[in-house]
């Protein structure tokens, strides 16, 4: 069979009827969705489980507790300073263009804006390849492969002397990091439990937080030593080097640390993996599969939840897109030196934290995750409010309105996990991740070119644009969560039908979350 053949289950839905059964499915078509036993291209998990004799280890509460924790130490940590690499180098040119780097290459804020969206540009033409590589190759290794190079990459922009060099080296860096947050989404979904993940996810995503606290830290150390210290670089440039290459150190621990799945975690027992197996089967999704399967990839391209959460993350990222590279100039608008401007950026990261690491655990804790990170957004329109219409003597007022802005990556780290927990089908999975990051890319892309040189230095237009976005992306997922509870009762109706049964080890057989009626939605 080849790996990109439009592989189905012989037994399958066809696909007229799955949509169907998808968007308004009535009760008489229960005797289509249970067709689905047969598969001959199942998750990677079922040869595990064939292997053992069907025989999945449903582990007791403490021995869960004890392999949850297992889990944690060995994965999470590698996943979080990772993610907070990738934030770091996406704010280092903020960083840098107060120190220096505009004016050694002679950037003016038409060719700095465009220095800041050719990343994205990198990031969202390689987006569909490395999501497709993601599949196909062992995860580990081809993201610690990414990690390696995007830190290479980095370090490399210490070395551009013109617009058009630093053009070039930054769309390069953007293709690289392109695989970072697909990967990581997948590690999640592999290794949690979907109640688990409404709280993972921020864990990692939470790190944009730290490195931003950490990262304005470290270069603000690295700007005041430079100009005491005789150096025979500048600041700009040493700052690029430090955080390039220590990405690439990072990235090489990972690709000796980091296992592909839990089939081949080397720090788990062969009892282990079993058991790793056995608890994340209520999530009715396995381990994956590294074939493509082009009906989950053209469900994916129809499902109005994926295009929901689509639309979240554009105008979400539009708001980004122009703060994350212009906050630091930002801050001096409102009347700082550019070295405090450095330090006053790092409060925002921790309210990043508290926000995060806050309405996961409620969301968790009232087992709604939508509705509760939905208000992160709602704060950060708030913020902006504050900072378009306070006066501009009111610097302090102004700045506490930036900060709270620093909530809005709430809806961002929901909706992420929610691809996680809710999108099944490992061809689908991609497949959303790919819409969601190339929605990313578009909104970080369009985001700093509201940043208009006839605005500054308040930016008055781009500050409103911001807060109107925010409150899109707000909008954005309350009707994702009307779809999946609206979805959630016509399966309930289908499953609850004369003649419907479950089938056995549907969960291993990479059926998609339409496909899959037993598969709840996560609010």
């Amino acid at each position: 069979m080849s790996a990109d053949q439009d592989t189905k289950s012989s037994s399958q839905v066809p696909s007229k009827e799955l949509g169907e059964i998808s968007c308004e499915p009535r009760v008489h078509e229960a005797e289509h969705a249970h067709k689905l036993a047969v598969n001959n291209d199942p998750d990677e998990a079922l040869k595990l489980v064939t292997a053992h004799a069907g025989r999945v280890v449903a582990p007791t509460a403490k021995e869960e507790a004890k392999l949850l924790k297992k889990i944690d130490l060995h994965m999470m940590p590698l996943m979080c300073i990772v993610y907070g690499m990738n934030f770091i180098d996406k704010t280092t040119l903020s960083y840098v263009s107060i120190v220096g780097f505009k004016t050694d290459l002679n950037l003016g804020v038409s060719e700095y804006n465009w220095v800041a969206s050719i990343f994205y540009f990198g990031y969202i033409i390689w987006e569909w390849p490395t999501n497709r590589l993601l599949q196909r190759l062992p995860l580990a290794k081809y993201s610690a492969f990414n990690v390696i190079l995007w830190g290479l990459i980095l370090a490399s922009m210490a070395a551009v002397k013109d617009f058009k060099s630093a053009l070039a080296v930054r769309f390069f860096l953007g293709a690289a990091e392109a695989a970072i947050t697909p990967g990581l989404a997948l590690f999640t979904s592999q290794w949690y439990t979907i109640p688990e993940q409404a709280t993972r996810v921020p864990w990692w995503v939470s790190f944009n937080g730290w490195s931003q606290v950490v990262g304005g830290a470290v270069a603000y150390g690295i700007v005041v030593g430079t100009q005491h210290n005789s150096l025979a670089i500048k600041g700009w440039q040493l700052i690029f080097l430090v955080f390039g290459f220590l990405t690439a150190l990072v990235g090489v621990v990972f690709l000796y640390w980091m296992p592909d799945s839990p089939l081949k975690a080397r720090f788990l027992t062969e009892h282990e993996r079993l058991m790793a197996i056995g608890r994340i089967r209520p999530n009715q999704q396995g381990v994956g599969n590294k074939h493509f399967k082009w009906y989950q990839c053209k469900e994916a391209l129809t499902d109005p939840m994926i295009w929901g959460f689509a639309a979240h993350c554009f105008f979400s990222t539009l708001t980004a897109g122009g703060l994350s590279n212009y906050f630091s100039q930002l801050i001096v608008s409102f009347g700082f030196t550019p070295h405090q401007a450095l330090l006053l950026g790092m409060p925002s990261g921790v309210v990043q934290v508290i926000t995060l690491l806050g309405f996961g655990y409620l969301g968790r804790s009232f087992n709604n995750r939508i509705l509760i990170n939905s208000l992160g957004p709602l704060l950060a329109v708030l913020g902006l409010l504050l900072v378009r219409f306070l006066p501009l003597e009111n610097r302090g007022g102004r700045l506490a309105g930036y900060y709270l802005y620093g909530s809005s990556s709430t809806g961002f780290a929901c909706l992420l996990s929610l691809i996680s927990s809710n999108v099944a089908g490992w061809t689908k999975k991609t497949t959303a991740l790919t819409m969601y990051l190339i929605a990313y890319c578009a909104g970080f892309i369009i985001g700093p070119q509201v940043f208009r040189p006839s605005d500054q230095p308040a930016y008055h237009t781009a500050i409103t644009v911001a807060a109107v976005s925010q409150f899109l992306s707000f909008l954005a997922m309350v009707a994702v969560y009307c779809w999946c509870r609206r979805q959630n009762t016509i399966k309930a109706s289908i499953r609850a039908a004369p003649g419907y049964r479950k089938i056995d080890d549907q969960e291993f057989m990479d059926h998609t979350d339409r496909e899959n009626l037993e598969l709840v939605y996560a609010l």
